[in-house]
């Protein structure tokens, strides 16, 4: 068997059976840690489940602009890919995107330098891509990726079909694949799931379909005795006896006799694409219909062994009756739409924690479906509830989202090839403003200042948002007459229960300790009340 790494030449295995713990070794070019010519700086490995996008204090509730006001649109920044089914972003500071492709390659895409010509990895000779659902699958860097530079792929198994997941190490002199987990697919070709992601606990999670098939065929979603139809967790930082992985202590079946000990959540069709919130650690899961509904699901971060339905039912509704347990416990979907009205399957994508839309998108769940292109948007609010809309349209055949770095949101889609940049646009009509921002005092490292605004409308403005981006390392540090939040550069400010109500002339005045600024202590040039700008 042949493997290429980081260049367009193949390499040949010294070992390479599919038994989980076995290892294969192959050289590489890949001098002095740098892949597909961009060099990785050298950085202290993450912390477990750090990945360095977390914002402690960021605001949780739903943005600025209402989700009828808001618009999504997207850029072409790249073309000619193979199949593309996902994407990831290293944590090495170098600002690039992994992108698969389905034959089983890694592209590599820098927003500076494009597309690169060279994969990063192809693992092809590997590869069952023989079918529409089966092929390399899904990726996950590891968190400290930056000095292991180890990478954790899902794919269906040349050999036989089965879901195979493995970690790849690179390093200057070659890189090494261990397989860790396997699950015999071979019955069906499709429903593979493939998903992978750490979670904000540091463990790894893999999704895999129900076995295929229509119906459930083989009874996997309300069976915990397998991993098919499931949402895995393990622990791979460490070995437990045969094992090259183990089961977390905390994972909700490690004592249920009979049952899979991997298993997070259970009752799933084909979990094709699931993602974390950063900012809360939730799990947001899209599940692919039979016929009747496609389903977005949401987690709590602590929502253990929650049994999400299939084959009992399909989104909200019952599908097959004696598949039903008494006294079974299932968790609603939080959105669903009719499959063959509205899509034909939906695509899951991720909460957007960016900063360059922050005031308008922040907090809002995105998801596409691979037919209708449609561009739906998902919002938790506080009570507990969810708020959706159809927000505009993706790219045709949108097979997966990703997210850099900085939280910035992107798509592929499938046999067009292309690699899209998503962006937000606020249709809410403006109340007019204006806004007073005065530094009131400053010293060393720390400054106050004093934040006045103005409705200079002719119509009340009933609860107020007022949103501005620091240009400088400014932070805020605590705030009065108002609540303030801060996500990366981006401040809001929200009004208490008693400034809400600003008459047409009538302003209000609040402030803030911050630090940061340096000398300069540079002010923001732009501010956003309620989504809209102000003067």
């Amino acid at each position: 068997m042949t493997i290429a790494l980081a260049a367009a030449v193949l390499w040949p295995l010294s070992v390479a059976n599919g038994a989980a713990g076995a290892e294969s070794t192959l050289p590489s070019p890949v001098p002095g840690l740098s892949v597909s010519g961009q060099e990785v700086p050298g950085r202290e490995a993450s912390d477990r489940g750090a990945s360095g996008r977390n914002v402690s204090g960021q605001d949780l509730s739903a943005a600025a602009v209402p989700l009828e006001h808001l618009t999504v649109s997207t850029t072409q920044v790249a073309f000619g890919l193979r199949r593309p089914t996902a994407v990831s972003s290293p944590d090495d500071g170098t600002g690039r995107l992994f992108i698969l492709e389905k034959p089983g390659r890694i592209r590599v895409y820098h927003p500076d330098t494009g597309l690169a010509a060279d994969p990063l990895l192809d693992i092809q000779d590997r590869v069952d891509s023989s079918d529409n659902e089966r092929g390399l699958l899904g990726i996950a860097p590891a968190p400290d990726f930056a000095t292991s530079q180890v990478l954790y792929l899902a794919y269906t198994r040349l050999s036989d079909g089965a879901v195979t997941l493995s970690r790849f190490r690179l390093s200057a002199t070659g890189a090494t694949e261990e397989v860790l987990l396997t699950q015999e697919h071979a019955t069906f070709t499709n429903h593979n799931g493939g998903e992978l992601a750490f979670g904000p606990d540091g463990y790894l999670y893999l999704s895999i379909g129900d076995g295929g098939g229509a119906g459930d065929s083989l009874g996997s979603g309300q069976n915990l005795g397998t991993l098919l139809g499931k949402i895995l967790r393990l622990d791979v930082d460490s070995a437990c006896g045969d094992l090259p992985y183990c089961v977390p202590a905390d994972n909700p079946f490690v004592d249920t006799p009979g049952a899979r000990p991997e298993i997070w959540a259970y009752g799933l069709r084909n979990p094709w694409r699931f993602s974390f919130d950063p900012a809360d650690g939730s799990l947001w899961i899209a599940d692919v219909g039979q016929g009747g509904s496609e389903e977005i699901n949401h987690l709590a971060a602590d929502q253990a062994g929650a049994n999400l339905g299939w084959s009992c039912r399909e989104g909200t509704e019952q599908f097959d009756p004696t598949r039903c347990e008494p006294g079974a416990v299932y968790t609603d979907p939080v959105f669903t739409y009719p499959t063959s009205v509205e899509g034909c399957a939906v695509i899951g994508g991720h909460v957007y924690r960016g900063e360059r839309f922050a005031d308008i998108a922040g907090g809002t769940y995105v998801a596409s479906d691979y037919c209708s292109a449609a561009a739906w948007a998902v919002r938790a609010n506080p009570d507990g509830t969810h708020t959706s809309a159809r927000i505009g349209e993706f790219p045709i055949q949108v097979t997966a989202f990703g997210t850099d770095a900085d939280g910035e949101l992107y798509v592929v889609n499938d046999l067009p090839g292309g690699l899209h940049r998503v962006s937000f646009e606020s249709t809410a009509p403006a109340p007019t403003c204006a806004v007073n921002y005065r530094v009131a005092s400053q010293w060393g490292t720390g400054f106050t200042a004093s934040v006045t605004v103005t409705n200079t409308g002719t119509e009340p403005i009933d609860g107020w948002r007022l949103a501005w981006t620091f240009p400088a390392d400014q932070r805020v540090t605590s705030a009065w007459d108002a609540a303030i939040t801060q996500q990366g550069a981006t401040a809001t400010a929200t009004n208490l229960g008693w400034n809400g109500r600003l008459a047409p002339g009538a302003s209000t005045t609040f402030g803030f300790l911050a630090t940061g600024g340096g000398p300069a202590n540079p002010t923001p040039t732009t501010f956003h009340l309620n989504g809209a700008p102000c003067a």
